[in-house]
């Protein structure tokens, strides 16, 4: 693939959000870029990733606790449920917003993985005291630092601090890492691919967890039984 690899990057000076959420979660990253990354490379990314996914696994008695009916997906319903007893204090929109963009699938239901986008994205929305207060009411100390480190991540591959990551950045990211090895520019390639869901040649904070989800084998626990061999 052509394309100049540049620091600055995109050439498209303004992406706009498609979303009100959207445009919330690029302010966020862009106030939270400005503090800088402690992330030193790629691969001290990857090296996090056995703790992050114990951590995000533990979430799972969260999400059984909320799936009342227990089919294996919170639907509508079982959100505005699951955000009361949490008192997190979002409007009926904000709700709606949140589960459309994690619902990936579109089946009306969030799966588990949704489940924790969803998780990580309230906890970097809601920076409140009632939302830090509802995050202890989960009773995961862990699990706080788990997102943190993701947003940490996201911030050290949005080189130009526009709340997106683009192909360039992500190029430039594993190529800080692989320096010399040909193949650098192919895995950084796949790696892009992998998260830019909507394949418009930028990355979201929401798309680059649904990624990290599947990077660390969370994006169907439920289905490992069928499919036998998990992906890598």
């Amino acid at each position: 693939m052509g394309g100049v690899v540049g620091k600055g990057d995109s050439p498209r000076k303004a992406w706009v959000p498609e979303t009100k959420l959207e445009a919330k979660m690029v302010e966020a990253m862009q106030r939270r870029a400005s503090e800088g990354s402690t992330m030193k490379s790629f691969n001290s990314i990857i090296l996090k990733f056995p703790k992050i996914d114990e951590s995000l696994r533990n979430c799972k008695a969260i999400f059984q606790q909320f799936d009342e009916d227990s089919n294996g997906a919170i639907d509508h319903e079982e959100l505005k449920r699951c955000f009361l007893k949490l008192e997190i204090s979002f409007s009926e929109e904000e709700i709606n917003d949140l589960f459309e963009a994690c619902d990936i699938n579109e089946d009306m239901g969030m799966k588990f993985n949704e489940f924790i986008v969803l998780l990580c994205l309230v906890y970097l929305l809601k920076e409140d005291p009632a939302a830090l207060q509802a995050k202890s009411r989960m009773g995961m100390p862990n699990l706080e630092a788990t997102f943190e480190t993701l947003v940490d991540a996201f911030v050290f591959l949005d080189k130009n601090k526009d709340g997106y990551v683009s192909k360039s950045e992500m190029v430039h990211a594993i190529n800080e890492t692989t320096a010399g090895e040909r193949s650098s520019g192919r895995i950084a390639m796949k790696r892009f691919e992998e998260m830019d869901w909507d394949k418009n040649g930028m990355v979201n904070f929401k798309e680059f967890l649904f990624a990290f989800t599947r990077w660390v084998g969370i994006d169907d626990i439920e289905d490992e039984e069928e499919e036998g061999e998990e992906k890598v």
